[in-house]
């Protein structure tokens, strides 16, 4: 808990860039990681990673990793795994040990497939969108605190991407997360295109619309780096469809309220899946998680709004109404698939 209080306390914000209401923040700190691992893109590209149902039949809030590198592999919290019996997302951060198979959790954000596509999965270019790694963080760190392992709310998941969907005019015919991002593809890397990593950057806060605001921090320059790309997507992909921004004056000191918010909140530690220990943090308005290993803050992830800020405002209710239940879901794809 300690590593990441002072990690959090270490933070320097930097001159933040602005790009159709998302404010990114950059952050930078004097700490050297001396952990090695490989990004989970680069050991699938190497053929050192494989990623499978767990069997034949699978299991939708699990998958199989079989790491045959001599080095952990970094899985990030909310990166897509696309392919097999149906596309998922990481639930939370995770460092899979070297030479070793692991079952990571996991959740769909595909709800009408049910059948391979493929044997195998890979990895795309971006992660879950913010507003639904927000959600999701906190229905897995309740999930940890409570002793029910690491599982989100899976309906509430496919909710927010249906509810997403319908604002962006993105439906797909297996209610895919990804096909709003390629509705939206242009729109999005100009958002890229407008935020860069500076050399000795580790992490950045995002302010989306002068109201909501996240925060990824890694343990070195190089893997920001490689993830600010899928960052910035999964932020701007939230501004699309959504008010203008309801602010134009300086946000600096937001971001480090934000960050005092986080060194300042009740925090919780357990076992990581893989290696390492998982420190969750909630406050008012705040929900973070963080994978810390050998007294090192390898991610962590934060997500809150300004307190006060009621959740259920006119703008974020629910367009519809609730989904099917996960089992009834899940029911109804085998019955599909499986005749």
């Amino acid at each position: 808990m300690d590593h990441v209080k002072t990690a959090v306390s270490g933070l320097q914000p930097g001159e933040p860039t602005t790009r159709g209401g998302l404010t990114v923040f950059p952050l930078t700190t004097g700490f050297r990681s001396k952990l090695r691992y490989l990004l989970l893109e680069e050991g699938l590209r190497k053929d050192l990673v494989t990623i499978r149902e767990v069997s034949e039949g699978g299991r939708v809030p699990e998958l199989k990793v079989e790491n045959r590198a001599g080095l952990p592999v970094l899985i990030v919290d909310g990166e897509e795994l696309v392919g097999a019996k149906q596309n998922r997302v990481a639930n939370l951060t995770m460092l899979i040990p070297a030479e070793r198979t692991t079952i990571i959790p996991v959740s769909c954000v595909e709800a009408g497939r049910w059948s391979y596509r493929s044997a195998h999965f890979d990895v795309t270019d971006r992660v879950q969108n913010a507003r639904g790694r927000a959600e999701k963080l906190e229905s897995v760190r309740h999930s940890i605190r409570e002793g029910g392992g690491r599982r989100s709310d899976q309906g509430r998941v496919w909710d927010s991407i249906a509810e997403e969907a319908e604002a962006l005019d993105a439906d797909s015919p297996t209610s895919e997360m990804g096909a709003m991002f390629e509705r939206h593809k242009d729109t999005l890397d100009d958002y890229v295109g407008a935020v860069t990593a500076g050399p000795e950057q580790v992490g950045a806060a995002f302010i989306v619309r002068g109201r909501r605001y996240g925060l990824d921090l890694f343990d070195r320059p190089e893997t920001f780096a490689a993830f600010l790309p899928k960052l910035v997507r999964s932020y701007a992909i939230d501004m699309l469809g959504r008010k203008p921004p309801e602010r134009g004056d300086s946000l600096e000191g937001d971001a480090r309220s934000f960050l005092n918010r986080i060194v300042e909140g009740t925090y919780d530690e357990h076992p990581a899946v893989g290696l390492g220990r998982d420190v969750g943090v909630v406050g008012d308005g705040l929900v973070a998680g963080a994978l810390v290993a050998r007294r090192t803050v390898v991610h962590l992830t934060a997500f809150a709004e300004p307190v006060g800020l009621r959740r259920d405002s006119a703008e974020d209710r629910p367009r519809g109404g609730r989904y099917a239940d996960y089992r009834q879901r899940l029911d109804s794809l085998r019955s599909r698939y499986e005749r």
